[in-house]
């Protein structure tokens, strides 16, 4: 066997991309590979004990007040918190009070991590980076080790002249609203990617893509989406591209249905509930779920997630603030979600149709991607109503054909193992390298 590589991952920190990032290292752990996540420091601890290696970076001044430690992604969390009633806005009205700002906080964060980067790059001597965030980080395409990058939000990231604007959740079939969200993202962020672009350029990475905030890598890049859902034909990409049909980790925790849940009617259908670490933070919203979804028949696991003391659940419902999800999954009939890609890629992964509730980012995308595809019904997060959604769980699960499609979809998702081929991919471009050294 050749000589271990060192891998050096660098997720966004959040529980999505660094969950992804967990699945894939875990497979080159078993290849006998040396895997270093340079996560942001509020997960520390987390890493290390599956195997890791943690050299950690402040994307922000560490906070002075206690010294204790903070929740893992709680920088996203905070921002996420005090923005939330932006999310009750048309994405187009999101722009400049939203998406614009968050790219700033992201920019920021960039560079206020450079040199702590720099410094973890000298001592970790990676063979391999793995980079999957939406901005550029200049020190991992500089370091001289092959570079990665991983897409895993929604595939409009990569943008094309016939497919909707990333962000907007506008249809593919209606290209009417297209123009006039590409004009004013175009108005409300042009400066910003000027400037930062002039910034990465300075610290010696290459120019940046258009009004994109992160570079294509030149050799290997990795997207999380199935081709039941993906963009192909609309806006294919190059070779240097390869589609992972989902990337499911095993290292969660074994999950056991509990009695509230598992002994139910046999009208009664179990249906998870989670709007992600960041969306579940909006207590109101998650209160409304409760009460409406808590007069229904069905049975309810919620992901609670990091405000879990400030509400409480039904009769019918069980939860806790973090759950191991791709043990849950698999034992419900159906998936109510922000959708985030990691729910989104995972309630496919395993054949289930989802009702889909977007609050920001590439989530509307995921959504209406979903809706239109037929594989799940979006609604209206904020407004939609008792009846909507009442109509919407009984029409999920009383469609025999989507279940016979959702079953054919999920055994080819699987069969393709994505995480395995993901991490073969890294393996084999470490490799390359190492033999071309």
């Amino acid at each position: 066997m050749p000589a271990p590589l060192t891998i050096l991952f660098m997720p966004e920190s959040a529980y999505g991309p660094t969950n992804n990032c967990v699945g894939i290292g875990d497979r080159l752990l078993q290849l006998g590979h040396r895997v270093v996540f340079a996560a942001e420091a509020s997960w520390a601890g987390k890493l290390a004990p599956l195997g890791f290696v943690e050299d950690l970076v402040d994307l922000a001044p560490p906070p002075s007040a206690s010294g204790a430690p903070q929740d893992a992604g709680s920088f996203w969390k905070e921002f996420i918190r005090d923005t939330a009633p932006e999310f009750r806005k048309p994405t187009i009205d999101q722009l400049r009070t939203f998406i614009q700002p968050t790219w700033q906080a992201l920019i920021d964060g960039a560079k206020y991590c450079e040199p702590q980067l720099r410094d973890i790059l000298a001592r970790q001597r990676p063979d391999v980076i793995v980079e999957d965030n939406v901005v550029c980080f200049p020190a991992l395409m500089t370091n001289g080790a092959s570079f990665v990058r991983i897409m895993s939000c929604n595939p409009l990231e990569m943008p094309g002249p016939d497919v909707p604007p990333a962000y907007s959740g506008l249809p593919s079939a209606d290209r009417s609203g297209w123009a006039a969200f590409r004009a004013e993202y175009d108005r409300t962020h042009r400066q910003m990617w000027t400037e930062f672009d002039t910034w990465v350029q300075e610290q010696g990475a290459p120019a940046l893509p258009d009004l994109e905030f992160i570079p294509a890598a030149a050799d290997l890049n990795l997207y999380v989406y199935p081709g039941s859902l993906d963009y192909i034909d609309a806006r294919p990409l190059d070779v240097t591209w390869q589609r992972l049909e989902s990337s499911v980790r095993t290292t969660d925790a074994r999950f056991e249905l509990p009695e509230v849940v598992r002994d139910r009617p046999a009208d009664s259908a179990l249906i998870y509930l989670s709007l992600g670490s960041l969306g579940s933070a909006d207590v109101r919203l998650m209160r409304r779920l409760v009460e409406v979804l808590g007069r229904t028949r069905h049975r309810f696991i919620v992901s609670k997630g990091p405000e879990h003391a400030e509400y409480q659940l039904a009769d019918n419902m069980w939860g806790a603030e973090f759950l191991p999800q791709t043990r849950i999954v698999p034992q419900v009939d159906l998936v109510i979600t922000h959708g985030g890609n990691n729910t989104t890629t995972e309630a496919a992964h395993f054949g289930k149709p989802m009702i889909l509730l977007p609050l920001f980012w590439d989530q509307y995308d995921n959504a209406q991607r979903v809706h239109e595809t037929g594989f799940g019904v979006r609604l209206a997060t904020y407004t939609f109503t008792e009846a909507e959604m009442s109509r919407a769980i009984a029409r999920l699960l009383g469609d025999d054909a989507l279940a016979a499609r959702l079953a054919r979809t999920s055994a080819a998702i699987q069969a393709a193992d994505g995480v395995t081929r993901a991490a073969d991919h890294i393996q084999a471009l470490g490799l390359r390298r190492a033999g071309a050294a």
